[in-house]
């Protein structure tokens, strides 16, 4: 066994002579809270969505938290739509998550981030994570999209927190 030190890129880049700094996504940039509530109906069917909150492409995801009533029998994918302005269509339905039960009550949430991503991409913007070669300057709805019907009705809550 040998004992090992290991940097990230941005303390390598600040270790640097000269000083490299480090991108302000991932290491002392801004960072932006986003909430909202929905209220889910009984017999929400597959493909219903929910959209939460808008965020742009240059963000980079830190965290989503998912609340939600006991719904009994959901699950949902947790991603990103274009903007009403833009044409409201999915851009990766399940882009954090995939079919995540949403079907018993979590009053304390539920770390939905890296569900469907690798953690691998924890440095990754939201062009990034789609696969774009350049940011876009788009705004995206994150959303839900039932992938199992709702046999019951309640409120569901996501709270984000987005650095750039």
């Amino acid at each position: 066994m040998a004992i090992n030190a290991y940097k990230t890129l941005s303390i390598t880049n600040l270790d640097a002579t000269p000083i490299l700094r480090a991108n302000p996504w991932v290491h002392g940039g801004n960072s932006k809270q986003f909430a909202g509530t929905v209220e889910a109906v009984t017999g929400d069917s597959i493909g219903s969505t929910y959209r939460f909150f808008r965020v742009g492409s240059w963000m980079r995801p830190v965290s989503l938290t998912l609340f939600c009533d006991a719904l009994t029998g959901g699950a949902a994918d947790l991603g990103l739509y274009r903007a009403a302005s833009d044409g409201g269509a999915v851009v990766s339905a399940a882009l954090f998550a995939s079919a995540q039960s949403i079907a018993s009550a979590n009053a304390t949430g539920i770390n939905a981030r890296f569900e469907a991503d690798d953690v691998a991409n924890v440095e990754k913007r939201i062009w990034e994570l789609l696969g774009l070669t350049a940011d876009p300057n788009l705004e995206y709805d994150v959303a839900l999209t039932l992938t199992a019907g709702l046999t019951a009705s309640g409120t569901l809550a996501l709270q984000g927190t987005f650095s750039w």
